[in-house]
């Protein structure tokens, strides 16, 4: 049987910095997932949600807190709504179909379960 130590406890600094990271990739997964989900449905919303668990997961193992599965989520969360308000002309990512809508509450879904799992015990010091 093969027992894992969990990792120390981050210094403020870097966890500030993961947090500034997570939030551009949070951004980054959004605008990718928006454009993959709408040209390979079904799969491609598949794959979108993936990317999306994966990086709220990442969030909290690289913080260890709560706070870095917010910081990916909200810059996904801004990158989706932004390009789900398409612009005055008439154009827009999102179609307006049973995709986008999976896409858009899967995603917020993902990241409050990713949100409320127990965090790991850390080693006291």
């Amino acid at each position: 049987m093969s027992t894992t130590t969990p990792a120390p406890t981050p210094s403020p600094g870097v966890r500030y910095a993961w947090y500034g990271a997570l939030l551009a990739l949070g951004a980054l997964v959004g605008v990718a997932g928006s454009l993959v989900q709408a040209a390979w449905f079904p799969g491609g919303l598949l794959l979108a949600l993936l990317a999306t668990a994966g990086l709220f997961y990442g969030g909290l193992r690289a913080t260890g807190t709560q706070v870095g599965v917010a910081s990916a989520g909200g810059g996904w969360l801004v990158a989706v709504v932004l390009l789900s308000l398409g612009r005055p002309e008439g154009d827009g990512v999102f179609g307006g179909g049973a995709g986008e809508l999976l896409f858009l509450f899967g995603g917020m879904a993902l990241a409050v379960m990713c949100a409320t799992l127990p965090r790991l015990s850390r080693p006291a010091p």
